[in-house]
């Protein structure tokens, strides 16, 4: 996957992005998402699912750590802000979900369980620009 950065100005466009970018995943991808709180992490997510061919609600695990959903490939969306450091999710057998060939992992948070990730992850940084822009990155 090469580098790419795009300009998002609301919501729609940042779901279509993701839309977009995950219609090519092919099971096993494991996706970072760094931003700040309200940055529109889970809105992204909400548009890998659509890409996906994934019809469930899309919402925050911030609570549940996990949420799976089933389409052309699972979707396992991962919070861990809560998560003081990843024994805790290993200790839930949560890091087993990261090297899932038949799924893709969205991580929110994912420095608190950077000891556990694999070598090969794609790192989504969602910037907000204005109330409304973002500027989102993929390396």
């Amino acid at each position: 996957m090469k580098n790419t950065e795009f300009i998002s100005h609301n919501v729609a466009e940042t779901e279509a992005f993701a839309e977009q970018l995950s219609t090519d995943f092919v099971g096993g991808e494991v996706l970072l998402l760094k931003g700040d709180l309200g940055a529109g992490k889970t809105h992204f997510v909400k548009g890998l699912a659509r890409g996906l061919n994934i019809n469930d609600v899309v919402t925050s695990p911030t609570f549940a750590l996990h949420n799976s959903y089933d389409g052309r490939l699972t979707l396992n969306h991962f919070d861990f802000y809560r998560i003081e450091d990843s024994e805790e999710a290993e200790i839930l057998g949560l890091n087993e979900f990261f090297y899932d060939k038949n799924a893709v992992a969205a991580i929110e948070w994912s420095e608190n369980v950077a000891n556990l990730l694999p070598a090969h992850c794609i790192t989504v940084t969602i910037e907000k620009i204005d109330d409304d822009t973002r500027k989102i990155t993929v390396r």
